[in-house]
């Protein structure tokens, strides 16, 4: 490189034409990457899926941006053999200091081949949830809910319990509903069924699932389950609950709350309860 300078402060003419060539080179490099980059994306990316549109893209223009400078290095009269040479002694070295990273990038192609979700699909790892943004080598990209960036390495993404929750387009809603103990099941089983088909965010086929769960401190416990499509969850869970509750305020049906009854046997005699007033105290 300093002999290239040197020939640059010894020949100033020649030096301009060599700027103009590698201003050329440059120039024409980045039009060739852009020109293959969309005829690869109305082709062979057409019909992929995202996260394969998005993985191509990136491989052509990383793969591109280094023939490219690998090039200009070249018309710059840089031997390429020396650094070549010092970058293969350089990847050995962050070889040896990366081996997490070679493990994200065996994790993110074992991922890539399985596909258990793809750009778009919302998904739960551990306590995190979220819209995946992207799916690369190293890691995915997932966006919360409450709009923060989460960025998941592969390997750990590989080694966890994955859920897609968006994988299928119908869902079905579990809610757990209790009530007192002097109510009719057959009655509440009757009423939570019909407020399940009553409802327009509900599919009808699968039918409603109503079942008797347990008796509990609370009441006695039912599951209503309701089949809806995945893009409707949060206002049939908002609908849901609330019908059932103008349903059973107008049929009568008692909700529990928490309390406790001091019972000893059938033999034990009801608690003797005084009441004190004003003069007694």
């Amino acid at each position: 490189m300093e002999k290239f300078f040197q020939w640059i402060g010894a020949n100033p003419s020649s030096a301009v034409g060599k700027g103009l060539v590698v201003a050329g080179t440059i120039l024409g490099g980045v039009l060739a990457i852009r020109i293959v980059l969309g005829l690869v994306s109305k082709t062979f990316l057409r019909r992929a899926s995202d996260h394969n549109r998005l993985l191509g893209r990136n491989i052509i223009i990383y793969s591109g941006t280094a023939i490219l400078f690998m090039t200009v290095l070249g018309e710059l009269g840089v031997d390429l053999r020396t650094i070549l040479g010092a970058a293969g002694i350089v990847g050995i070295a962050i070889g040896f200091a990366s081996q997490t990273s070679v493990s994200n990038v065996i994790s993110g192609l074992f991922l890539l081949s399985e596909k258990p979700f793809a750009v778009g699909d919302v998904i739960r790892v551990g306590d995190k949830t979220g819209t995946i943004l992207s799916i690369d080598l190293m890691s995915i990209k997932i966006r919360t809910f409450d709009n923060l960036f989460i960025r998941l390495p592969n390997e750990k993404v590989l080694n966890t319990e994955v859920v897609n929750i968006t994988r299928f387009p119908i869902r079905r809603m579990d809610l757990i509903v209790r009530v007192a103990y002097k109510e009719d099941i057959g009655r509440v089983r009757t009423l939570l069924a019909e407020v399940a088909r009553s409802d327009a965010h509900a599919l009808r086929e699968p039918e409603p699932l109503v079942l008797f769960q347990n008796f509990t401190d609370l009441g006695m416990e039912f599951l209503l389950g309701v089949w809806f499509l995945k893009t409707d969850f949060a206002v049939l869970k908002n609908s849901l609950a609330q019908a059932i509750k103008e349903r059973f305020d107008a049929e009568g049906v008692e909700l529990p709350v928490p309390h406790r009854a001091l019972y000893a046997g059938a033999g034990t005699a009801p608690l003797p309860i005084r009441i004190v007033g004003g003069e007694d105290r």
